[in-house]
């Protein structure tokens, strides 16, 4: 079997503040192998945004820094040894990103063909003239109408839809190997979104690029992704074939999460679930499980010891006390998101 393309161990990445530090990425693990669509899901602040700038080392260091682990990028490279000068080779040439906001990511100074000729032109050395001719190549690959004249202009004078699609043709200018896409349907109305996610689907199997994807939104991740993995509060606690988060998860967090979708056979009436509390301060994070004061589940070891990863299959682990084998007999249920078999 070949090497993963990319190979996450024990990321830790902090922030340093006036009050303290920050743990946002406490131990991240995980591998993504070539032509793979792998999602990255939780709520906000759980560390997916900061996981996948860290990836591409786009966190601004101060306040961050990597505090341990390695992030091995096509077998032999760890991204968390590269000078600035190496990343910037790195970012665009081998890897490309999709922002959360394509208003605030491109340069409303510039037309938005000389934004996306900027990059041929310094990783590859193509001439004004060629990278401009590869730009609207780009934006019709990106299903962009009219790309001869959407070249000229500028990006307030395009949709937030066609905005994205720009961001799109910017990540892809230079065939990257990886593909970060940072929660790219975010302010985007449901057609759009609806559009951009098959945009992106055509995009992969076109080019065999592997995916990253950063959401908060499930659906999206059932349409897309090949396998999960769930954050919260700074660490994985659950990862798996899409199949097993969604229909043999083991995490009560994950249970959380997944009954909070709402369904399409409900009647209207019904309330939708949530997950009680709040994350935990990652200023000082708990002793043990950081979920433990919002699983209904907990138990006292749960409070003093954090689980490591229980095996569950060749794909699919979780870190969670009710895996232990001694732990009472807990599985999903549609209505309370765990249902105790003692």
């Amino acid at each position: 079997m070949s090497a993963p393309l990319l190979e996450v161990n024990n990321l830790q990445v902090s922030f340093k503040m006036f009050s303290g530090e920050v743990q946002a990425v406490r131990g991240v693990s995980f591998k993504l192998n070539k032509g793979e669509v792998l999602a990255i899901v939780g709520e906000s602040g759980c560390g997916k945004s900061v996981t996948a700038q860290t990836l591409m080392r786009l966190t601004p260091s101060p306040p961050s820094y990597i505090k341990a682990g390695s992030i091995m990028f096509n077998g032999k490279t760890d991204i968390t040894k590269l000078s600035e000068k190496q990343m910037k080779k790195v970012r665009g040439e081998e890897m490309g990103m999709i922002f959360q906001d394509p208003m605030t990511s491109l340069n409303p100074t510039m037309t938005v063909g000389a934004q996306i000729a900027e990059g041929i032109r310094k990783h590859e050395g193509a001439s004004k003239s060629v990278a401009l001719l590869r730009a609207v190549e780009l934006l019709k690959l990106v299903g962009m109408s009219n790309p001869e004249e959407r070249i000229n202009q500028y990006p307030h004078e395009l949709s937030g839809g066609m905005r994205q699609r720009v961001m799109i043709a910017i990540s892809l200018a230079c065939n990257p190997k990886l593909l970060i896409a940072d929660e790219p349907t975010t302010a985007l109305d449901v057609t759009i979104q609806a559009q951009i996610m098959d945009l992106l689907r055509d995009i992969q199997k076109k080019t065999d690029t592997a995916i990253i994807l950063i959401t908060h939104d499930l659906g999206v991740v059932a349409e897309m992704a090949q396998r999960v993995i769930v954050m919260y509060a700074g660490k994985v606690v659950e990862q798996g074939e899409l199949n097993d988060i969604f229909y043999r998860s083991r995490h009560p967090y994950t249970w959380g999460l997944l009954s909070s979708v709402p369904r399409l056979d409900s009647d209207g009436h019904t309330e939708l679930s949530s997950i009680p509390g709040t994350p935990p301060d990652l200023y000082a994070p708990p002793k043990g499980c950081a979920f433990a004061a919002r699983c209904p589940h907990a138990m006292r070891i749960c409070r003093e010891t954090d689980p490591d990863h229980f095996k569950i299959s060749d794909t699919h682990s979780a870190a969670c006390w009710l895996n232990h084998p001694d732990a009472p007999k807990v599985e999903q249920s549609e209505e309370t998101g765990g249902k105790v078999y003692a």
